[in-house]
């Protein structure tokens, strides 16, 4: 099987909830599971998205226009669910924002703590709606969570998007180990280079959407990933076929993340690090 391929039936009466659903991961993950049989909660800023998005699903399914970073939000789209349908057993938070390239003495305070707000505030609030659902409803269930390879190392841009998730890998963890005793299972996925919607305002930027292709291009598997790759992970780890399996950050990058770059195989010395710094630091710093 692909990690394309649906399994039908596999979540036929049960109910997920995707945030960030209207497009990107979001979406590929709302098509996957409800093509695997589940109910789909799609929840989005973008409201019009999100609505026709669940009219082309193959099952009945519901769109909520939120906000993931405000209590509020996260309130709605489980009170909608729960008015739908009567339970929520899955959960992929998914919802995310990159934020800003700029470098680290011109960010911002609001920069920065937007992607927090967004990236972490709204991981947290929505494992706290779900553990919150599943204690009032004596269930269990399984949670997945979007993380990033930006959170296992570090770059020089993308300060606050890579703070988030690393502080989304603790999230992860912590939730893992108290959700264990009680049957509840969260789970990470990180995607390495997928050319989404996300980075679409970002075409012309460096390290944005524009070079994607030919950063993946340098991975062991020489190409960048698909949304539908993504889903697929999200699928298993939310399935039956992931029981034994918790606090787990999944990389799905091609094998970026275990490439040593001080090897030759791992492209060291192929590039000139000076060209690099210079275009990072020469109109800054009196080198």
């Amino acid at each position: 099987m692909t990690p394309q391929s649906a399994t039908p039936g596999r979540f036929a009466g049960r109910v997920a909830v995707v945030t960030g659903a209207a497009s990107g991961l979001g979406r590929a993950s709302a098509e996957r599971l409800a093509d695997d049989g589940a109910h789909v909660i799609a929840v989005d800023v973008n409201g019009d998205a999100a609505e026709a998005l669940v009219a082309s699903l193959p099952t009945d399914s519901v769109f909520v226009r939120a906000d993931v970073s405000e209590e509020a939000g996260v309130d709605a789209y489980i009170a909608a669910g729960m008015e739908k349908f009567g339970r929520i057993d899955l959960h992929h938070l998914n919802a995310g924002i990159f934020g800003s390239f700029a470098e680290l003495p011109d960010l911002t305070l609001d920069d920065f703590e937007r992607v927090m707000a967004v990236n972490v505030r709204g991981q947290f609030l929505g494992l706290r709606a779900a553990f919150r659902l599943y204690r009032q409803h004596h269930t269990r269930g399984a949670i997945a969570v979007t993380a990033s390879i930006a959170g296992h190392t570090g770059s020089a841009d993308l300060l606050p998007y890579q703070t988030s998730k690393h502080a989304v890998v603790g999230l992860i963890h912590a939730a893992a180990v108290y959700g264990g005793p009680l049957g509840i299972r969260v789970n990470g996925v990180a995607p390495g280079i997928v050319p989404t919607e996300l980075f679409a305002a970002a075409a012309s930027t460096s390290g944005g959407k524009n070079d994607m292709v030919q950063r993946a291009s340098t991975t062991p598997l020489r190409r960048e990933g698909k949304a539908a790759e993504i889903a697929g992970v999200v699928s298993f780890v939310l399935s039956e076929d992931a029981a034994y399996m918790t606090g787990e950050v999944l990389s799905v990058d091609g094998g970026a993340s275990i490439v040593n770059t001080v090897r030759p195989s791992g492209g060291a010395g192929a590039w000139d690090a000076g060209a690099v710094d210079d275009a990072l630091y020469s109109k800054e710093w009196d080198r």
